[in-house]
């Protein structure tokens, strides 16, 4: 029997530890005159997390530096006790957006209402703050911001929580109406390729956001907004990517020779630094819970089955998931937000259900060997900064090119449905016989897969590195925020 990992501490590379901890506060200006950033992100994890990353990494960089993280009053309830630096402040706006239970069932309401009531309450902050912001970084969906900058002559920085694909296809749309893509033909689009997006390998059209663009009224606005937002990113002097180089170099150089401010890759903008700073003596009683019960699990032996913390899939769904679970034998850590008590009731004991955990903590466990994501680009980072393999479950937007990149491109993958079709159910039996072939570490695919996923790893770990790719271009945009604040 395999012996059971013996801790659940995760530890980064003595290279990092040595060189890249200890390289903190290296960077400065004057002292006596600060750079103050007000960060921006839009409204959703999937945007706060890697932006409020991005700015401790920059708080622990320079002593010279002060953010003030701007959110909505709901979602300072939500995040405004987490740890921080010392040189993050949060600040609020009132409640401008629906609440997060309505948000989730109506994702056009809510974008509609990030895109056209924010800015006021924004604009109004941004007025009131002393100091005075020396750089504003608002996420690329937020295009007003760039605007309120331009009109106050702050620099802005367009912080795109994507991939750098995904900003690519947003950024070359009037590739498809040329290619005759769009709009989109109902019957021929299963049968197309779109081979002329810069960076992008030949990609079915099924696999991108296009595909499920209509002639509705409420989906064009939507279309409408995302080219805006893309194209005020022009208006901008620094485009920053939650991504690292090495990941997206096609895609990064295309852009880069596109744009003439500098573009940045400042990823995996994940809470990587966080991993050895914690110990028992500061985990929640929840959280000792269930890292205690991976600790007795085998080593690669569990599945961790997380499927976003935004939408969610049918209850008929989640059903044939906990029955395939159950019937594959193999263990797991589900997360499940909205029905947590009923799911945990229809699990056996080779699982473990509950409503949150510590994401990239419970994927660097020993004990994890898979994960079941929905594919949204935070998760996507975790994983393969963890080095698990995946099982993709996309829902919408960018998750289908994320999953189609970590099945067909990068190959650390298998999707769970061959098909993206949102009214057929993946059964019970499918669930059970593809978690069991995937979880078999005897299998040569399953082997060489979870070698390609240590590469990449390898790769992330690199560009966190002291001299690596992340490291140097974060240090760059500190010293080009400091020299421009200083002059």
């Amino acid at each position: 029997m395999t012996e059971a990992p013996s801790s659940s501490a995760f530890q980064l590379p003595s290279s990092y530890a040595m060189e890249n901890i200890s390289a903190m506060n290296s960077i400065s200006s004057k002292p006596s005159t600060p750079c103050h950033v007000v960060a921006v992100p839009s409204a959703g994890r999937g945007h706060i997390n890697p932006m409020m990353n991005l700015c401790k990494i920059l708080a622990s960089k320079s002593n010279n530096i002060v953010i003030t993280f701007v959110v909505t009053e709901e979602w300072l309830g939500f995040i405004g006790s987490d740890p921080k630096p010392d040189n993050i402040h949060f600040c609020s706006i009132p409640n401008v957006l629906p609440s997060e239970l309505v948000r989730a069932a109506d994702l056009f309401g809510f974008a509609e209402a990030v895109w056209t009531k924010m800015d006021a309450p924004f604009e109004c902050l941004l007025d009131q703050l002393n100091p005075p912001a020396t750089l504003i970084m608002a996420d690329t969906f937020l295009f007003w911001a760039v605007s309120a900058g331009n009109r106050r002559n702050i620099p802005v920085a367009s912080f795109w929580p994507m991939s750098a694909l995904m900003f690519s296809v947003f950024h070359h749309f009037h590739l498809f109406r040329e290619n005759g893509h769009f709009p989109v033909d109902p019957l021929e689009k299963n049968h197309q390729q779109v081979d002329y997006i810069p960076g992008l390998s030949s990609t079915s059209l099924l696999d991108l956001p296009i595909a499920k663009i209509n002639e509705d009224s409420r989906s064009l606005f939507f279309l409408k907004q995302m080219l805006d937002s893309i194209s005020w990113v022009r208006k901008a002097n620094y485009l920053l990517f939650a991504s690292i180089y090495e990941l997206e170099t096609k895609a990064v150089d295309a852009l880069k020779a596109e744009f003439p401010f500098p573009v940045y890759t400042v990823g995996p903008a994940i809470p990587y630094l966080e991993l050895g700073n914690s110990s028992s003596s500061n985990l929640s009683d929840d959280e000792l819970t269930y890292l205690h019960w991976l600790d007795r699990q085998p080593r690669n032996s569990v599945l961790y089955v997380s499927l976003g913390s935004f939408l969610s899939v049918s209850s008929a769904q989640m059903d044939e998931i906990a029955a395939g679970l159950n019937d594959s034998g193999v263990r797991f850590l589900w997360v499940v937000r909205y029905e947590t008590s009923r799911m945990e009731a229809a699990c056996s004991d080779q699982g473990f259900v509950l409503p949150w955990c510590d994401q990239l903590r419970v994927l660097c466990h020993p004990s994890v060997g898979g994960f079941w994501s929905h594919c949204g680009w935070n998760s996507v980072r975790e994983g393969i900064f963890a080095g698990v393999p995946f099982l993709t479950f996309p829902l919408v937007a960018d998750q289908k090119l994320n999953s189609k990149l970590i099945v067909d491109d990068w190959k650390i993958g298998w999707r769970v449905e061959k098909q993206f079709l949102a009214e057929d159910l993946v059964t019970r039996d499918e669930i059970s016989r593809l978690v069991l072939k995937f979880m078999d570490l005897k299998s040569v695919e399953v082997t060489e897969m979870r070698d390609r996923g240590k590469e990449l790893k390898q790769k992330f770990l690199h560009a966190i590195d002291r001299k690596g790719s992340s490291a140097t271009s974060i240090d760059s945009f500190i010293r080009n925020i400091s020299q421009t604040h200083g002059h």
